[in-house]
């Protein structure tokens, strides 16, 4: 596989040799481009050697290097790629990026390729968590780029927070899984909610429950693998897939709007989320203090799943999540009626090392005909198994809709 580096100009740019070697060490092939300003912290003579290849730094250099040949090299270079890879992507990249502006080489090249883009930015956590950086990331987002995340830590300028570069294995991770995804799922767009919501009593604390998250998230990851379109609904506080677009709420009902807002745009629903059943009517404005018993008064939260099969556009499909402490299988089935979905997973979170915080799962992929055994395994390989049975019913509403037409067409003739 060939993909190419593009590397801005940060102080983590220095980190773009590390991420050379590791995809070298995992035999990818590797080109650099350079922006100008990357070439003020790394010279490209360093990609040069680490690579064996010309580095790419200018719209009027010649195909190469000591020949009079010229050729149009950013859109020769963008049709013979197999992924873009931004690492480090300055705040200033990002938003030539989302807006469109080609003022060099590599934004050329960015405009010009078909080839799917992983972008991993890097920068000073003020600049990381301006709103024009965070909405020029789900403009990208919203057209397919994928965003590693940044870490959390100690920063180059000296502050702590967020905006330091991913690390170097978890952003050849992610550029593995894209470029040998399975693409079962590429005419697909899935949503997914994840996580525990959270409903205040106070500015300090909240009614919750134990989800972490890693089911929904790791559902996520596994759809984007298969070449899916993922919307990532979260209340997770963990770090969240490199996936198409993912959505952060807190609330049952941040959730909800969330949830509805985006699901024109869904083939597939898949609700993985443990959704608070009861908010707080009044929840107070000032941190509740210590004075004897305290009562709540609680309201039901609406019913996400519910919504969301009776607002979904003809031919998405629904999964829902059940999650019980005792009779799995009768309540499941209950939900399966009630909330008029196509599929429900159900587990028993009240057995040890599986369900809720825990790294495995296991449980039943229940349909109105169908009771299919999920045993336990870890929550990345319940996501695919999960996954393989929603391409079953997708298969099977082809069938029936098949069917459907011919009978009709029958019918007709006479």
């Amino acid at each position: 596989m060939n993909i190419l580096l593009a590397v801005t100009g940060g102080i983590a740019a220095y980190k773009a040799a590390e991420l050379t070697r590791e995809l070298q060490r995992r035999l990818i092939s590797v080109q650099v481009v350079m922006t100008p300003s990357a070439e003020e912290f790394v010279r490209p003579l360093t990609f040069a050697a680490l690579t064996g290849k010309q580095v790419l730094t200018s719209l009027w250099q010649p195909a190469v290097e000591g020949s009079d040949e010229f050729s149009i090299e950013h859109i020769a270079v963008a049709h013979s790629i197999d992924a873009l890879v931004v690492a480090p992507a300055t705040a200033d990249s990002l938003a030539k990026m989302a807006h469109g502006i080609a003022d060099n080489l590599f934004l050329n090249i960015f405009l010009a390729t078909k080839a799917p883009v992983i972008v991993a930015p890097a920068m000073n956590v003020n600049m990381w968590e301006h709103p024009a950086t965070q909405a020029n990331l789900q403009l990208l987002r919203r057209r397919g780029v994928l965003i590693v995340e940044p870490d959390a830590g100690y920063l180059a300028c000296g502050m702590i927070g967020g905006g330091r570069l991913a690390e170097v294995t978890h952003i050849a991770d992610e550029v593995t899984r894209l470029l040998t995804v399975k693409s079962d799922l590429s005419t697909e767009t899935v949503l997914i909610t994840a996580g525990g919501t959270q409903e205040p009593i106070d500015p300090v604390r909240y009614i919750g429950n134990r989800s972490s998250g890693k089911m929904g998230h790791a559902l996520a990851q596994a759809a984007m693998d298969r070449g899916a379109r993922v919307i990532l609904v979260t209340a997770s506080g963990e770090s969240a897939p490199a996936t198409s677009e993912v959505i952060r709420v807190r609330t049952a009902e941040e959730m909800r709007r969330a949830v509805l807002d985006r699901l024109p745009d869904a083939t597939v629903v898949i609700k993985a989320a443990a959704v608070s059943d009861y908010r707080v009517s009044d929840p107070s404005s000032q941190k509740v203090k210590r004075s004897g018993a305290l009562t709540l008064q609680l309201e039901p939260t609406g019913d996400i799943a519910h919504a969301v099969a009776a607002q979904r556009q003809p031919g998405t499909l629904v999964i829902a999540f059940a999650a019980e402490t005792e009779d799995l299988l009768t309540r499941a089935r209950r939900k399966l009626v009630e909330k008029n979905v196509d599929a429900i997973v159900a587990n028993d979170v009240s057995q040890p090392g599986i369900g809720f915080d825990a790294e495995d799962n296991a449980g039943f992929f229940l349909t109105p005909y169908e009771e299919i055994p999920l045993s336990r395994s870890s929550k990345r390989e319940m996501a695919h198994r999960i996954l393989d049975e929603l391409l079953r019913l997708r298969t099977h509403q082809k069938t029936d809709r098949s069917e459907a037409g011919g009978n009709l067409a029958a019918t007709e003739s006479h």
